[in-house]
């Protein structure tokens, strides 16, 4: 006889932002997305924060915010701009959203690396 779990467990929908009921929950996604591929990229590139921040054009107290996971203050297109102070390219794509779906959704999409 299978044990219960002493937890109710509930599946996740793939988004913590809809889960937990925040609004806008894949704008959400998409900047918490954007500010986790910025962290990749300042501790890939071995950069402290100062020279983060340098590199950024923004203070060391936002640096620290942003990789803490603090992104408040930060807008997606903030986001996408330190990108490209970093040396990455954005890209953003329309396209129609399929039949079955009610509405259009946001992602992030990170390029395959060969």
């Amino acid at each position: 006889m299978a044990k219960k779990p002493l937890i109710p467990v509930t599946p996740s929908s793939g988004n913590v932002f809809a889960d937990i009921g925040v609004p806008e929950p894949e704008e959400e996604l998409a900047k918490a997305q954007l500010a986790s591929r910025i962290r990749e990229i300042v501790r890939g590139s071995r950069l402290t924060q100062v020279a983060a921040a340098a590199v950024m054009g923004i203070d060391q107290p936002k640096v620290s915010a942003l990789l803490s996971g603090r992104l408040t203050n930060f807008s997606s297109e903030r986001l996408m701009r330190l990108l490209t102070r970093l040396g990455q390219d954005v890209e953003i794509v329309v396209k129609s959203k399929p039949r079955r779906r009610q509405r259009g959704r946001i992602r992030v999409v990170q390029e395959a690396r060969a």
